[in-house]
């Protein structure tokens, strides 16, 4: 008609004339502020990324320098959380070991992920003797105790940083590979998946566009909750004297050290154990929030 507007003389698709509601960023930031404790668990997880990022430039005293006129030290005065029996700033290490423990943490999330997707992927599409065969070494994976199968494969590489990051990834890789395979059997036989292969999709066009999109929000809310697990399992491992090698610090090794010194200088163990507490608490707190976020059923 003449005079009317048409939607390829603005641009637009009809579909795009108007905002659609419920997808945008403020809708979902304002349902992420509206939930109880997800604000909380980021803002702790926020500030624990931003002061193992600048922890070298914050930190008020060398890590590795020796103070033996100011051993054992009570917090206080010059020393916020007093020393360790060689002198050494425990405020400092403490702050200095969030930049291991993080680290290990992410990476070895990372790899957790990379495996575990990748396995719960190809079982839960393809199904058949692939599903059988690599569902039955998850579980074979899983059947063990997560730290007894970290010292394991600690004993058989050898220890390091590396092989600290390799033995937590394959450890919490069953978890990744369950939740994946969960989700894309859930949306495998699925009109639009029909739809995508009569068009003539090929296997990896269909995973990549239509699959993997809907099994991202299990997969998030899992690597929340896995990075508390994960720093929880460092610091077992360095505690055990098979993480990071002194004199660099972790909250592990801190504690390991600060065991024997529970009735003369509590703050030695008390401090690196209240930071372990309050990370792990902070991505739980994310962790259960981004799943009340993400879970359609909960909306």
């Amino acid at each position: 008609m003449p005079g009317s507007i048409r939607a390829s003389d603005t641009g637009r698709t009809p579909a795009a004339a108007g905002p659609r509601l419920g997808t945008g960023w403020r809708w979902w930031a304002r349902r992420f502020l509206r939930n109880r404790v997800a604000p909380i668990g980021f803002v702790i997880i926020f500030a624990s990324v931003v002061v193992a990022v600048t922890a070298p430039a914050i930190v008020p005293y060398d890590v590795r320098a020796m103070s033996p006129q100011d051993a054992l030290t009570p917090p206080g005065g010059r020393y916020f959380f007093g020393t360790d029996e060689f002198g050494r700033d425990v405020f400092s290490r403490v702050l200095l070991g969030s930049r291991v423990s993080l680290v290990v943490a992410l990476f070895s999330v990372l790899t957790a992920v990379a495996l575990g997707t990748s396995v719960g992927l190809a079982a839960g599409y393809y199904g058949g003797w692939w599903d059988s065969v690599s569902m039955r070494a998850m579980d074979i994976i899983f059947a063990f105790p997560a730290i007894l199968l970290a010292i394991a494969i600690m004993a058989v590489l050898g220890t390091s940083l590396f092989n600290l990051v390799i033995a937590i990834g394959i450890v919490y890789t069953p978890q990744f590979a369950r939740v994946a395979r969960a989700a894309v059997m859930g949306v495998r036989s699925l009109e639009f998946i029909d739809a995508a292969r009569a068009l003539g999709m090929g296997n990896a066009r269909i995973i990549g566009r239509h699959v993997v999109p809907n099994v991202m929000a299990p997969m998030i809310v899992q690597i929340s909750l896995s990075l508390s697990l994960a720093i929880l399992s460092e610091s077992a491992l360095s505690f055990l004297g098979l993480g990071t090698r002194p004199p660099t610090p972790s909250w592990g090794n801190m504690l390991s050290d600060g065991r024997q010194l529970l009735e003369l200088a509590p703050w030695n163990a008390v401090f690196p154990g209240l930071a372990i507490m309050i990370v792990v608490l902070g991505f739980n707190l994310l962790g259960d929030g981004l799943r009340d976020l993400l879970d359609p059923r909960l909306r």
